[in-house]
């Protein structure tokens, strides 16, 4: 069951990395694909116990979605947009 805990939680998750833009989406579908091969593994855990095993052995690369965003922030880190430097309004209005 806890399983299926751990997958929800990688739909959401890959649904902000996809729609934010600081991170590739291509790791936010990873995240989302992550979510159904939980989902089905537990089901299969559940119904199907023997074929667990196997079934874990194909959907491994799927589940390596977790450890590529892991490593995707510890080395290259979000793609912040630059905003312009502040500038107070006391100071817009000296220049003038």
């Amino acid at each position: 069951m806890n399983e299926v805990f751990w997958g929800l939680w990688l739909f959401p998750f890959g649904l902000l990395v996809f729609r934010s833009g600081f991170l590739p989406r291509f790791l936010g579908l990873w995240l989302m694909l992550g979510c159904f091969a939980y989902l089905v593994l537990s089901l299969i855990a559940l119904l199907f116990p023997p074929y667990y095993d196997a079934a874990f052995r194909m959907a491994q690369p799927v589940l390596f979605g977790e450890l590529a965003i892991l490593l995707w922030l510890l080395i290259k880190g979000a793609k912040v947009p630059e905003t312009p430097a502040f500038q107070p309004v006391a100071a817009n209005l000296i220049s003038r």
